[in-house]
């Protein structure tokens, strides 16, 4: 409690609030990458607090939603093969693929299991040593250390029946991809999971080649607030750098032993992305000491042509070009209950969050 009242202190909002008032004088937009940044900011009512002039965007920081189709589509048809476990998080199960979904497959009895880490699914394939365990690997920096150490474990003990279909990817080139689609930004609430691994380095291409302000967050109500501070003083002083908001989680050079075992497991590679296509050197893939554990190499992986739903906007939501109110689907066909889009599925989506906190605007 002590934590919560130290950082929703009223006091220290509305002190917060009056200098972000009295120091907005131009036209701010306004980027949090995060899906927790976002899921605050609406469960807050923080954009109702703001100046008009100050607009949030929400960004492509939620891993399930920008997850491709086609990814989808593969752990779909790697279920279908005989004697496989697919171990995954529990929010792929209701990603739509091009025919059905992870759930629709457990339904018709494929084995499909919810594990809360990579090394269940590893302590699965050492249950179950005449099957083949998959785990589809989602996130971005912040979950690929745990990726990286459940493979190095399985290598070490020979462990041949489990494998890892890779989705990870690196935070920055989707942003870059937001600044070359065109999207109005001066700023950039940077995500802090993901600081906590990297550091602020990855950032600085951004004030110095884009003169787009950056600022790394925490995700109380004070942090964001006082994010959009620092944001709106660099961007009123043309001073664009990155600051670490975040102090008591982030250091400047990050997590080095979780860089290390990350750059270790994993080489970058060109990876799709919801909304924003195939992207150089955006992902994680396993290196070549681990190919007998990269699931995308080990197994023949039938996919479909893709064919999303062509009513749903989560693609242009993820790139900042549209909100979640402009799609014709949301509240209405789209819910978190039955979810067209992605960005309705995950707890991280901003469609989500949109939903599950569209009244808290005018309440807050």
């Amino acid at each position: 409690m002590k934590y919560i009242t130290e950082y929703r202190n009223k006091q220290r909002v509305e002190k917060l609030l009056d200098a972000i008032h009295a120091e907005a004088t131009g036209s701010y937009h306004l980027m949090e990458v995060c899906g927790s940044h976002t899921h605050a900011i609406r469960r807050h009512g923080l954009q109702s607090l703001l100046p008009d002039q100050i607009r949030l965007l929400s960004g492509p920081g939620c891993p399930v939603c920008v997850s491709d189709q086609s990814y989808i589509d593969k752990i779909i048809a790697l279920a279908g093969y005989k004697d496989m476990i697919i171990a995954t998080f529990g929010d792929l199960l209701r990603v739509p693929g091009t025919e059905k979904s992870l759930q629709v497959c457990r339904e018709e009895g494929a084995d499909i299991r919810v594990v809360y880490s990579p090394m269940q699914a590893l302590d699965l394939a050492k249950q179950y040593p005449g099957r083949q365990v998959i785990f589809p690997a989602i996130g971005f920096e912040t979950t690929a250390p745990s990726s990286a150490v459940t493979l190095r474990q399985a290598k070490s003990a020979n462990q041949n029946n489990f494998s890892l279909l890779s989705a990870h990817k690196l935070m920055p080139p989707a942003m870059q991809a937001v600044i070359n689609e065109g999207v109005r930004l001066n700023g950039y609430i940077c995500p802090g999971h993901v600081s906590t691994i990297t550091g602020s380095g990855i950032y600085h291409v951004f004030p110095e080649k884009y003169n787009v302000a950056t600022v790394i967050a925490g995700f109380e109500p004070t942090d964001i607030l006082q994010a959009v501070l620092m944001l709106v003083r660099q961007i009123n002083n043309r001073n664009f750098k990155t600051e670490i908001q975040y102090i008591r989680a982030v250091r400047p050079e990050g997590n080095p032993k979780a860089k290390a075992i990350m750059n270790d497991v994993f080489v970058r590679a060109d990876d799709s992305w919801r909304g924003f296509g195939n992207l150089p050197n955006s992902g994680l893939q396993p290196g070549p000491e681990y190919a007998g554990w990269d699931a995308g190499l080990k197994f023949t992986i039938p996919t479909p042509q893709k064919t999303e739903n062509g009513k749903c906007i989560c693609g242009e939501i993820l790139q900042g070009k549209k909100q979640p109110e402009s799609c014709t689907l949301f509240a209405s066909l789209c819910t978190p209950q039955n979810p067209v889009g992605a960005c309705m599925v995950s707890a991280e989506g901003s469609c989500q969050a949109h939903y599950k906190y569209r009244n808290y605007e005018t309440q807050n």
